[in-house]
Formats: structure tokens, sequence, C-alpha cells
């Protein structure tokens, strides 16, 4: 898997079929919410430190309330980004100048090191904010966020042209795909679908790395916000102590819901 994610020409964005299925399979992520509730209430809870979540690709603050809303009955204290739709540098400035100023405003506030959750572009944004201002991060958490290979593969890169104005083969995006590529700073989680109808799941694996972890789940790239499997990996994920983090166990039961933790 490892060597794959490290192979961007042999590497394409996910087919028709799948991306044309995101939806259906995102409402039906949502829907199983309901009978995953008495399992989720077992997720371990928080110690009550910040999260700042992240939202993708042209969505804003809304598509993370119920992600928000979950860490909050968990005991943290869950923060919104508040710039508005995710367009990229239109939304966090050219040099994330605005994205580093939220986050250095969580940390201020609450007087404590702030983990990020970002939800694919939201993701990508995360591990960069995390070597912006390391002394601020405590751990990062990416959902389907493709950090590594080529920006091409995936359904969304004309898209992602168009609406926010960045080329994906210019000097300053080819620079920070580098950059992106490897570890943060910090523990660092990338939770991903094989099953993805948007970014191909090859470029959204951690390398190799004692602070670094990967952990799949069954479903869709729209649906990972709201996904059980995802969110209770995320509680699994913040519950450990700061200056403590370990990778993902997935013992017993938990083996037949998260297909592959680790690295290839």
């Amino acid at each position: 898997m490892a060597s794959q994610a490290y192979n961007p020409e042999a590497i394409r964005a996910p087919s028709a079929l799948l991306a044309l299925t995101e939806l259906p399979r995102a409402l039906a992520e949502f829907g199983s919410l309901g009978f995953a509730a008495p399992i989720l209430a077992t997720a371990p809870r928080g110690d009550g430190h910040p999260v700042l979540v992240l939202p993708g690709f042209v969505t804003s603050d809304m598509s993370t309330t119920v992600l928000r809303k979950f860490l909050t009955g968990l005991g943290y204290e869950a923060h919104a980004w508040e710039l508005g739709r995710n367009l990229g540098p239109k939304a966090i400035g050219r040099e994330g100048e605005k994205l580093v100023a939220r986050l250095q405003a969580v940390h201020e506030l609450t007087g404590q090191k702030v983990s990020i959750v970002g939800w694919s572009l939201g993701g990508v944004m995360a591990r960069q904010l995390s070597r912006r201002a390391p002394d601020a991060v405590r751990q990062v958490i990416t959902l389907g966020s493709p950090f590594t290979g080529s920006p091409r593969a995936t359904n969304a890169w004309r898209a992602y042209q168009i609406l926010t104005g960045h080329h994906i083969d210019s000097d300053d995006a080819r620079s920070q795909m580098r950059e992106s590529e490897a570890p943060p700073p910090v523990p660092s989680t990338s939770i991903f679908t094989r099953e993805d109808g948007v970014v191909a799941w090859q470029n959204c694996i951690e390398p190799r790395d004692p602070q670094t972890d990967n952990i799949q789940v069954h479903g869709s790239h729209c649906g990972l916000g709201v996904n059980p499997a995802v969110l209770y990996a995320i509680a699994d994920r913040l519950a450990q102590a700061d200056g403590d983090w370990h990778p993902f166990k997935r013992d017993g039961l938990k083996a037949l819901v998260y297909p592959f933790a680790g690295h290839a």
C-alpha cells in the first residue's frame, strides 16, 4: 500500500461508478447513526481539550455539524473553522494566514494545544497547519485527505482549479505537495476508505513514522464525517493523553469494522 502511494503515475481517480454512488452511500451512512448510537455511546470520552474541525472542499461548517456535536458530547471543546466555504487559498489566504490565525485564536482562548480534524482538503490543510504552528497543535486526524501523490488522481481537481484559482501544476502547488508528503511534526492519523469515489485512497496513506497511523473504514468520501466507524475512531485517537500517543488497536470485534490499521 505504501509503495502505491508513492507511485503517482500508476494511480488514477476513482471510477465513475464510485463517484456516482457517493451521495446515496453518504445518506446511508448518515441514516446508520441511529442504529450505531449504543456503540458510539461507549466511545472513549475526552479530557476537554480543544478540537478544531476543518471542512472539505467547497463545504462549510455546516458539513461538520454532526462531527462537532459528537465531539462536544464526549467532553471536547469543538470549534468550527469559521472561514466560510473551503475554497482553498481564497478561504485561508495565499499563505494560509487566516487559518493560522484561527488556530492561534483557539489556542490562546483555551490555553491548550489544539487537536485538528480535517476532512478531505481540510485534512491537507490540517497537516500543513501543524507545520506552521507545531507548538499549538496536539495531533492531526485526516478524513479522506489526498496529501500525497498526483493531485490529478481525484474527480474534483478541475473544479478545484476553477473555483479556487489555484493551479495544481504551479510551482507553489508542487512545493506544497512535496512538503505535504512528509510526516507532520505532531502525531497524525489518516482515516480513509478504499470505496472513496472522490479521491484515490492510495494518496491518503501516511508514510511510515513513529507518530503516524492509517485506519481503513468502509464507506464513501462524502459520508466520512457521519460514518459511525469514523466517529468512533476519531474518539479513540483524541482520547489519548497529550504526549502518550499510540497507534490504533483493531483487536477483537473492531477487526470486523476496520479492515486495516497501521502501515504496509
